[in-house]
């Protein structure tokens, strides 16, 4: 059987897990995004309306979540796996790495069903169902309500709606066909109030959060000719900007944008819960001659070709050693000569 004819063997499979089981976890992966999370809340909207019980499980040290997606209501949230979990069905949504959820027991599912669309998953599922041309996770759960004849609710429309332009990048990503704006426009018909999730995700930014991007971009280092464009934010300065750990999304964008950059990445001491004190590392290619994915997961990470992170105890000297050669080695690689180390 080809690569299409498996697939959609094991779509097959999803759906009938779907309708027959009837006690499910949803989980994603650490420090979850608009994708993980508009994957979650729509495939909650979507059991519900097949009368389904789930709950959707979300790590302590994830919590609260960044401002911007407190959007989501987040219904039966729970944030230590259930004591059916042996009994449960547990759908891993946007999750290329099980190890990349904190709370080991949820592989303890009866059924361990993995969708994601990222093209290095690691197919850890008991069913796995994996689609790397798919734009985002979110359109795979959108695909799965057409397929059960599934009412679009404006809630789950506007959580799907939120996973698309997130990770299409408000539709400027390389991931972005034709299909993305036939979704879009599905899940507006169905209620989605554009304008206001914008504003929500986009437009309504704390005081503190603009201080910290000041302290970020205010130091930004470059390296080797400008190939990687860098910034680092310690402990010190969260507390100077009174800003919340999380309040560091979207400076990565403002860094891949500099003038030459291969390779944008914002590096962050993280400040509470067990992970505290090691360096959340966020990476952005700016094309497909660098494959961050590749470098992330080298260090225990993972992502997509061009937006990857991992998280690391390295120090801050070592840590920019290491990313500066994984760069270096690719850009060799695809240029045929060696690429230079030199620093800005």
């Amino acid at each position: 059987m080809n690569d299409v004819g498996a697939a959609a063997a094991t779509r097959e499979q999803v759906l009938e897990h779907i309708r027959q089981d009837a006690r499910f976890v949803l989980a994603t992966h650490e420090s979850p995004d608009g994708d993980a999370l508009g994957s979650l809340v729509g495939m909650q909207g979507l059991l519900e309306e097949l009368g389904k019980h789930s709950e959707i499980f979300i790590a302590p040290d994830d919590l609260p979540l960044p401002l911007e997606y407190r959007i989501f209501s987040l219904e039966s949230l729970i944030q230590a796996p259930p004591a059916d979990i042996a009994q449960r069905t547990v759908v891993f949504l946007d999750c290329g790495n099980i190890d990349r959820n904190s709370a080991r027991v949820l592989r303890d599912g009866a059924h361990l069903v993995n969708i994601d669309h990222h093209h290095d998953n690691t197919r850890f599922g008991t069913l796995n169902y994996v689609d790397p041309s798919a734009s985002c996770t979110a359109e795979m759960v959108w695909d799965l309500t057409r397929d059960l004849g599934v009412r679009l609710t404006p809630d789950v429309a506007q959580a799907l709606y939120v996973g698309l332009i997130t990770d299409t990048g408000r539709f400027m990503y390389e991931n972005t066909g034709s299909r993305a704006h036939i979704m879009a426009a599905d899940l507006i018909e169905a209620g989605v109030d554009v304008p206001g999730v914008y504003r929500r995700l986009y437009e309504e930014v704390p005081q503190e959060k603009l201080a910290l991007y000041a302290l970020a971009l205010g130091r930004v280092q470059r390296f080797d000719s400008g190939a990687i464009t860098l910034a680092v934010l310690s402990a010190e300065d969260f507390a100077q900007a009174g800003a919340e750990d999380t309040y560091s999304e979207g400076i990565i964008d403002q860094l891949r944008s500099v003038q030459g950059t291969k390779v944008a990445v914002l590096v962050r001491e993280l400040t509470t819960g067990e992970r505290k004190g090691q360096h959340k590392v966020s990476l952005r290619a700016t094309d497909e001659v660098v494959d961050v994915s590749a470098i992330a997961r080298a260090q225990g990470g993972g992502g997509h070709r061009r937006a990857a992170g991992f998280s690391t105890r390295l120090a801050l000297a070592e840590l920019i050693s290491f990313l500066r050669a994984a760069v270096a080695a690719q850009l060799h690689v695809r240029s045929g000569e060696q690429a230079a180390v030199t620093p800005a």
